[in-house]
């Protein structure tokens, strides 16, 4: 009897992870902006998988307010509203409070060293690769989140600042990864010095920096085409995998 083509349930899983991290981190870098078509064929065609597997993938970032699934039209990039913008930076800003009063003095020697290594290779993408120190400045908050300890605060952290980084792709001014880093850094010692009240202070100042860079008039996109986007993704996908590196 011959056996089944249908592929294990393992390895389809991988494949829509690999998917998922790969247009989850060109959304995050804002290679893919808001707005931008995510076909399915062309997607599976660049990862060799099926639409299946794509449509998988897509439905995971749906569900994080990354992707939006319109029927009939297909998915694309969430454009989010203007009107949307300001209630997702209050509800950041609240969620990062929380993180704050969580870490404050409880940062291990290991974790403030980690803090200080991340916020270094900020400022050595800074002004020499945009797409780095964006997602870099977005890691920060989630890296901060997953040292709490409480998976819920990991996710919504993670969930709600890449749908910061849609508005700010949408509205914003070019990204300041220089502001972000010194301001990081004020974080950071804030946090060492068990001072919950200044990290929160710091925090809610570094986000309204950030929200204050918004404009209302939305950049032009650039009408790039998503295979050529993507191939670089498909690429650190392919090493992720053969090296099994940890997302």
């Amino acid at each position: 009897m011959a056996k089944s083509s249908k592929p294990k349930r393992g390895v389809t899983t991988d494949r829509v992870g690999t998917i998922y991290r790969a247009l989850r981190r060109a959304i995050i870098e804002q290679a893919l902006e808001p707005g931008a078509k995510l076909p399915e064929d062309a997607i599976g065609e660049r990862f060799g998988a099926s639409r299946t597997i794509v449509r998988h993938a897509l439905g995971q970032l749906a569900s994080e307010g990354l992707v939006e699934l319109r029927r009939n039209k297909g998915a694309a990039v969430a454009t989010p509203s203007w009107d949307q913008a300001r209630d997702i930076f209050d509800v950041r800003i609240a969620m990062e409070r929380l993180v704050m009063s969580r870490l404050a003095g409880r940062l291990t020697r290991q974790q403030i060293d980690q803090l200080k290594t991340h916020v270094a290779e900020e400022e050595k993408a800074r002004g020499r690769d945009e797409p780095m120190s964006i997602r870099l400045a977005t890691e920060f908050h989630i890296v901060l989140a997953e040292m709490t300890g409480s998976e819920v605060l990991e996710r919504y952290v993670s969930e709600v600042s890449s749908r910061c980084g849609l508005i700010l792709a949408l509205y914003s001014r070019p990204h300041s990864s220089e502001c972000a880093v010194s301001e990081h850094r004020q974080i950071i010692d804030a946090l060492a010095k068990g001072d919950a009240d200044r990290a929160i202070a710091m925090m809610d100042q570094h986000l309204e920096a950030v929200a204050g860079r918004a404009l209302i008039v939305a950049r032009p996109n650039k009408g790039r085409d998503i295979k050529d986007i993507l191939a670089g993704y498909t690429d650190d996908e392919s090493a992720r995998g053969k090296n099994g590196a940890r997302r």
